[in-house]
């Protein structure tokens, strides 16, 4: 049985997003959630939604009913904007995955295993390394590259079984991240499973994270799009716009009365 964080406050526990339910949580109640989770007998599957994501989830239907069996966190201004559009106020957080797990880590004060699952090879070396050098109380443990055959990953998972994990995560990119969680881990291979996207290669610095200010201006997007325009010109240029149709036509569709 999987376990969802829980929001202390007397606030609503999420809010949909595209019929994606969203944690309303801020950032001290996600990682006293997730030390909490640590604790528990139950396992916990987090993953995160940004515009890209919804996009896909919205086409991908085994990757919007994967997402509804996590406890999936606003990533980025996309959700944001959609929060405030239907409901009148953002997220109390921006939690993406690339500052919120070296936040959680340095959170987690109590030494913890964590495994990591994905990327090039080379990149996955490099951010194991920066893991273990800015959270050196925790051990890091390079699991596999994603370069595997996901259909017979027997050995990945005999491994992960062995090395009993604390906190898993996965970085493939959505939607195979999330689907290849649901279909192969069991709670035998760990406490806390995220799926982290691109972290490994912002940890590794493989690939430059938009300076300090553009963060706080909520654009990094742009700088990623200038980064590598050929490849995510598609994501931000077409996806962005079709996103917040998309939330448009949403909250036309739950305004409407219901017919007779």
């Amino acid at each position: 049985m999987q376990q969802t964080l829980v929001n202390t406050e007397s606030k609503p526990a999420g809010r949909e997003i595209l019929d994606i339910d969203v944690a309303w949580l801020g950032w001290s109640q996600a990682f006293d959630g997730i030390r909490q989770a640590l604790s528990s007998d139950q396992q916990t599957i987090l993953a995160f939604l940004n515009a890209h994501n919804a996009n896909m989830a919205m086409t991908n239907q085994q990757y919007h009913a994967a997402l509804e069996r996590c406890t999936v966190l606003p990533d980025g201004f996309g959700v944001d904007l959609a929060a405030r559009a239907l409901y009148g106020t953002p997220f109390p957080a921006n939690l993406n995955g690339t500052d919120f797990v070296p936040a959680l880590l340095t959170y987690l004060v109590k030494p913890r295993r964590v495994a990591l699952i994905g990327a090039q090879h080379k990149v996955l070396s490099k951010a194991t390394s920066m893991f273990q050098q800015q959270t050196p109380w925790h051990e890091f443990v390079a699991v596999s590259d994603g370069y595997f055959e996901k259909n017979n990953c027997g050995t990945v998972l005999e491994k992960l079984a062995a090395l009993k994990p604390d906190i898993v995560l996965v970085a493939m990119g959505s939607p195979l991240q999330e689907l290849w969680i649901e279909h192969n881990i069991g709670k035998e291979h760990g406490k806390v499973v995220i799926s982290v996207g691109a972290l490994f290669d912002f940890v590794s610095e493989s690939v430059p994270r938009a300076p300090s200010f553009i963060r706080k201006l909520r654009s990094e997007w742009v700088f990623r799009l200038f980064w590598e325009p050929r490849r995510l010109w598609r994501r931000y240029i077409l996806g962005n716009p079709l996103f917040l149709l998309r939330v448009l036509r949403y909250k036309y569709s739950r305004a409407r009365p219901a017919a007779a």
